[in-house]
């Protein structure tokens, strides 16, 4: 399964969600995300899951987007919530949430982080 398909499974909103910030962490990383652990992940290795930088996974209700050096980012906007290990996320239920300056800054955080 790729990213691509993942996201077509989708239904709205949460497939908008979804593009939106595909089309972000695509643009933001140098390599295409890969399915890993049953959802889009973003890494700098050469294989999916080395060295991770960035995720999603939809839920019933939600999109969460994750960076897994997050809770080393830092977040003026105080958005970022602190999950587990080094993890933090933001839950989305409309990609109106979005900040695509936000996301794009954190995503570049957290993958100057793993450079």
């Amino acid at each position: 399964m790729t990213v691509n398909d993942y996201t077509a499974k989708l239904d709205q909103p949460l497939r908008e969600i979804a593009e939106k910030l595909q089309a972000l962490i695509d643009a933001a990383m140098p390599q295409p995300g890969a399915v890993w652990h049953g959802h889009p992940v973003w890494s700098l290795g050469g294989a999916p899951g080395k060295t991770p930088v960035a995720f999603f996974k939809a839920y019933k209700n939600y999109v969460t987007f994750g960076l897994w050096r997050g809770q080393e980012v830092e977040d003026p906007s105080g958005r970022l919530t602190a999950a587990s290990r080094q993890m933090a996320v933001v839950k989305l239920q409309g990609a109106e949430e979005i900040d695509a300056e936000l996301f794009a800054s954190w995503i570049e955080a957290a993958r100057a982080l793993e450079a």
